[in-house]
């Protein structure tokens, strides 16, 4: 195996990190499932359509879908009708994109069930769905808003846009997240909190986490990219998501490291560069595709935020893909896991393996790799 050299002169140069990375995930094998990590990583496979419209994505995503998630009839495999998990709902947007793009009836029956259940979903007495039931009572986690929000939005922006109730209901979930775990100086959020503050981490005052995992920030960043465009231009929250949105980009620029352009597992001070810690790559991805989908969509300054985006791009490149001998790249660098079923200790987030191929960090560099192809493109 080998490392790609980023931006090389020749055939490499025009290489598409997109198609590539698609090519080499169907060759790896991906299993069918409806985790929420194979689900983040056909969010790339719908980048890759979008950009090349090879047909080929299509297909195979399908076949990732069609009666290994959902059925003919509309249900959903070994879905749990009582089992109230926020990770379980993010293949809703996998589901609803079926549906968007065929408009078969068997996609928003599957997707209905995922929106039922969050209707019946266990809510802390502020209104935010809990993260798991029992597993987490009262606890929030900047994961939960990604797996759960953005499918909360799409649903009701596709079938019930004047719903005020629900676009109240989905502004609440991130103005709560983000009054609890955002720290006022460096613009940062803390992994969660527990509003009944009974968690072994909790803070007695707050009931906040005490540290910033990168990929829960990940998390949280990407989804407030997916549901602010969903929102009603003129409801109060879109305002409010926008401003967490700006924020959290002036505090990942901050955050960035110098040297290799990308982001600590733990990036709360005193911890960029101690022993331990490492530049991670999911997180990496999921900032740069932020920064480079938000100024697409208007919402950051290119002159502000260009140059670090192409400087991250270009770390991702040449620190997390690497070639092997068929020609197929494998994605470096991706930490397993992160939860705050722990003590939330920094000596527990370093302590968790670090995985090749895994999807949740996959997904987000197709996602970057589209936005800078897109890019591209235009000049």
């Amino acid at each position: 195996m080998r490392l790609f050299p980023a931006f090389a002169t020749g055939a490499a140069a025009s290489t598409s990190y997109l198609a590539w990375t698609a090519d080499s995930f169907i060759q790896h094998g991906v299993k069918a499932t409806r985790g929420y990590g194979e689900a983040t990583l056909y969010e790339g496979y719908e980048a890759a359509y979008a950009l090349t419209k090879n047909q080929t994505y299509a297909e195979w995503y399908r076949g990732q879908i069609d009666d290994a998630v959902v059925f003919e009839n509309g249900t959903i495999r070994d879905w749990k009708y009582d089992y109230y998990s926020l990770d379980d709902y993010r293949i809703g947007n996998n589901i609803l994109w079926w549906y968007e793009h065929t408009r078969e009836a068997k996609y928003k029956q599957a997707a209905a069930v995922i929106r039922a259940q969050l209707d019946r979903h266990p809510r802390t007495a502020t209104g935010g769905f809990w993260h798991r039931q029992p597993n987490y009572p009262d606890q929030m986690w900047l994961d939960g808003i990604f797996m759960a929000d953005s499918f909360y939005a799409k649903w009701t922006r596709l079938f019930e846009p004047l719903n005020k109730t629900a676009w109240d209901d989905i502004a609440r979930q991130f103005d709560n997240i983000d009054s609890h775990t955002r720290n006022r100086t460096s613009g940062l959020l803390v992994h969660g909190y527990d509003e009944s503050k009974k968690a072994v981490w909790a803070d007695p005052v707050t009931g906040a986490a005490p540290l910033v995992w990168n990929r829960a920030v990940g998390w949280y960043f990407m989804s407030l990219l997916e549901v602010i465009p969903l929102f009603p231009p003129l409801h109060p929250g879109r305002a409010r998501l926008v401003k967490y949105f700006t924020t959290l980009a002036a505090g990942l620029k901050k955050a960035q490291d110098e040297k290799s352009g990308g982001w600590w597992l733990i990036m709360s001070e005193p911890y960029p560069g101690a022993p331990g810690n490492y530049i991670e790559s999911s997180a990496s991805a999921m900032f740069t595709f932020g920064w480079l989908k938000g100024m697409r969509l208007g919402l950051l300054s290119e002159r502000e935020y260009l140059k670090p985006a192409k400087k991250a791009y270009r770390g991702l490149v040449d620190q997390f893909v690497k070639v092997n001998d068929d020609g197929t790249l494998n994605w470096e660098g991706t930490v397993e896991v992160g939860s705050l079923g722990s003590n939330g200790t920094y000596e527990y987030y370093i302590s968790i393996p670090i995985v090749e191929n895994d999807h949740r960090g996959a997904g987000p560099f197709m996602l970057a790799a589209y936005e800078m192809e897109k890019r591209e493109a235009r000049w």
